[in-house]
């Protein structure tokens, strides 16, 4: 039987290298498919891998029938083995429900790929309806690491190098230079890092000076760094 399977994580976790290689998997087999992606960063119709990689694919946009689409390709002969779907957390619940009955009711295996949650840690609408529905979540191997190299679990979006925690939740930013921000740009980081909005930016600067939630009663400095870290 054909299965949605949900492939999530955070930013940097490779989620779009696999979709592509994915892709290039069902190709080396005389499989056939269709590519759709959205918002991807470096344009619209392109799935894009911070690898380098790209390929072209099917933008869509609000109020697109996936659905449809696929039926009406499969009433004009095509041939469709697999349906691959980058940067799903960007579609609505509609479309997600789309890919469900394109798996049930087509018999046609849909590999999604998508960011989990925002970077306020809400749960995209479009991710949501995916561990709802899929008949498979499966976290990426890769691991995202933070600024201070423990694994990232969070995404955070800054503005003028400040983290920011309200906003839109769909708003485009580079994510290329976290270092150099630009006026938007993203970033991923571990749990502790996010919660203390302490970012790569101003991380190695307050590092130093990060102290622990408790103090000696003494007052006095220990001399093995317990005071800080």
């Amino acid at each position: 039987m054909a299965e949605l399977i949900y492939y999530c994580g955070t930013m940097d976790s490779g989620k779009s290298t696999l979709a592509l290689q994915t892709a290039h998997n069902h190709r080396s087999r005389g499989r056939t498919g269709l590519i759709f992606t959205s918002q991807d960063r470096a344009g619209s119709g392109t799935i894009s891998s911070r690898l380098g990689l790209r390929t072209e694919a099917i933008e869509v946009s609000a109020g697109f029938d996936l659905h449809r689409f696929v039926v009406d390709k499969l009433s004009v002969g095509e041939r469709i083995d697999y349906v691959i779907c980058d940067e799903a957390q960007f579609y609505s619940e509609a479309q997600i429900e789309g890919l469900a009955r394109i798996a049930d009711g087509l018999g046609i295996d849909v590999y999604a790929f998508g960011i989990l949650t925002d970077f306020r840690t809400r749960l995209f609408p479009g991710s949501a309806r995916l561990v709802e529905l899929a008949d498979r979540v499966q976290t990426l191997q890769v691991e995202a690491l933070c600024w201070c190299g423990e694994r990232a679990t969070h995404n955070a979006r800054t503005i003028n190098g400040e983290m920011v925690t309200e906003g839109d939740q769909v708003l485009v930013g580079d994510t290329s230079s976290a270092s150099s921000p630009s006026l938007i740009a993203y970033e991923v980081l571990c749990r502790r890092h996010h919660m203390r909005k302490v970012t790569q930016g101003n991380g190695a600067h307050s590092a130093n000076r990060e102290t622990l939630p408790f103090q000696s009663n003494s007052g006095l400095d220990r001399s093995d760094g317990g005071a800080t870290r």
